[in-house]
């Protein structure tokens, strides 16, 4: 079983920057380089939405609009490791962050074509 730890969340100002990362291990029958990996945000009372996406290769990426511009994601394949990037944020990007692993390998806005998720880091922008 895949596992998949988030961390650099934490409370920023508005207009200020985080850096995310998402650890993968227990890669037991594959390599970090074999999934097509994600981002997601959930803020309460809302629906988990699509932040970014990252292809195998690292070459294919696909942002949210709401996001475009400001966040970067991006991975190491020999750290197991993917990265967001989040600049200028703003009040409405609060929530918890939640990266996923999909063995399609390509990018992939739909939650059902990733097959591990994290448990999340929370991100609070102030005003």
């Amino acid at each position: 079983q895949v596992q998949l730890v988030e961390s650099g969340g934490g409370l920023v100002q508005a207009g200020g920057s985080l850096r995310l990362s998402c650890a993968a291990s227990r890669l037991t029958f594959s390599t970090f380089s074999s999934y097509g990996m994600g981002w997601f945000r959930q803020a309460p009372g809302k629906e988990r939405e699509f932040v970014a996406a990252i292809s195998w290769s690292g070459f294919g990426t696909d942002y949210a609009d709401s996001v475009k511009g400001r966040f970067t994601i991006s991975r190491d394949n020999t750290k197991n490791t993917m990265y967001l990037q989040m600049n200028s944020l703003k009040p409405e990007d609060t929530a918890v962050y939640i990266c996923a692993a999909s063995l399609y390998g390509g990018v992939s806005r739909t939650t059902d074509v990733y097959d591990y998720w994290g448990q999340g880091t929370q991100v609070t922008v102030s005003s």
